[in-house]
């Protein structure tokens, strides 16, 4: 069985739509060296912009020192309520230092280092995108206070921030992380009630080591052949509750970025 994500993102795009209504809302993204997987998704990206009425520009630029200078203006214009970098960025390029340039008000991925040790106290007005969309979607489907949650990956845009949020006591479920390290990894899966699956390999979680009516969560993107696929094994749908690739984690994860834009534009620019 599959999770129907898209009218999750419906839902989100509403309230976004609401408050573009009433106020404008502006979004740049930046992005330098990007591949054609990159300029898709800024094409896309722009596309959903202008369906929630949310204006969109997008810079190419042609080094760190550039990046730099535009993150440092864009930071500072206050008609400017959503700044995104695209990733990955190219090879010896500080993330955590280009994360840090950008306003934490305007950090609409959720990116910066002030916005992540905000999810320490449980503000969650800036978190990963991609690690609230898994949130907003396991929040939707079930309770998780109690529940056993494995998590496969330990990024700073998943795994880790995706960790601190669920063990949040207004949710409070057990949580598990596991990574290329973990020993016995199918023993752990085997007990969750939750699986959570971003590792970046095609159809890496199988069947076999999912227990029946589990939810799991495919955060993944994999490109095969000319298809696009997650993490997980598409045989896992006949025993579990899973999210689609495309169509799945990805939708949401766009909702609530532009979500944010619109929220920062009708706080002034204040989180």
């Amino acid at each position: 069985m599959y999770i129907d994500c898209k009218s999750i993102a419906r839902t989100i795009d509403e309230e976004t739509l609401s408050l573009t209504s009433k106020n404008r809302a502006r979004l740049v993204s930046l992005a330098i060296e990007p591949d054609e997987g990159t300029i898709s998704y800024l094409k896309s990206q722009q596309k959903k912009a202008k369906s929630l009425n949310i204006d969109h520009e997008t810079f190419v630029l042609e080094d760190v020192a550039a990046l730099r200078q535009k993150l440092l203006e864009l930071s500072k214009d206050e008609t400017v309520h959503g700044i995104f970098v695209a990733h990955p960025l190219p090879k010896g390029i500080d993330e955590f230092e280009i994360a840090s340039l950008i306003d934490p008000n305007k950090d609409v991925e959720g990116r910066n280092p002030v916005n992540l040790g905000k999810l320490m106290y449980g503000e969650e007005s800036f978190a990963p995108c991609t690690a609230a969309a898994v949130v907003e979607i396991l929040s939707r489907n079930m309770d998780l206070q109690g529940r056993n949650v494995v998590i496969i990956g330990r990024s700073n845009t998943v795994g880790l921030p995706l960790s601190i949020m669920l063990l949040r006591r207004d949710r409070s479920a057990t949580v598990t992380v596991c990574h290329t390290k973990t020993r016995n990894l199918e023993e752990k899966t085997l007990q969750a009630d939750v699986i959570v699956v971003a590792v970046g390999k095609a159809a890496f979680l199988k069947p076999e080591v999912v227990k029946d009516g589990a939810f799991v969560i495919d955060v993944g993107i994999n490109v095969v052949g000319d298809k696009v696929v997650g993490d997980v094994d598409p045989e896992v749908e006949k025993k579990a509750i899973v999210t689609p690739v495309p169509g799945g984690v990805g939708v949401v994860t766009t909702a609530i970025l532009m979500n944010r834009v619109a929220r920062t534009a009708s706080r002034g620019g204040q989180a």
